[in-house]
């Protein structure tokens, strides 16, 4: 005998958009609680040594 809707509990189901969000939000709350709130960087630009600046700190000793 099958149970009237209104006693049965709606299930919905979790969509692979749901999981995304979800595990999005996660990640941005454990990174948080680790490096502190704001934005921090992934990945950084690598400078070169031979790089080219015109300041004087960076030109050394001129005879």
């Amino acid at each position: 005998m099958k149970t009237p809707r209104s006693k049965q509990k709606s299930q919905k189901k979790i969509t692979l958009d749901d999981y995304i969000k979800a595990a999005r939000s996660g990640n941005r709350q454990a990174e948080q609680e680790i490096k502190g709130p704001g934005f921090h960087s992934t990945h950084r630009v690598h400078r070169s040594a031979k790089n080219y600046t015109r300041k004087t700190k960076h030109k050394g000793q001129e005879f």
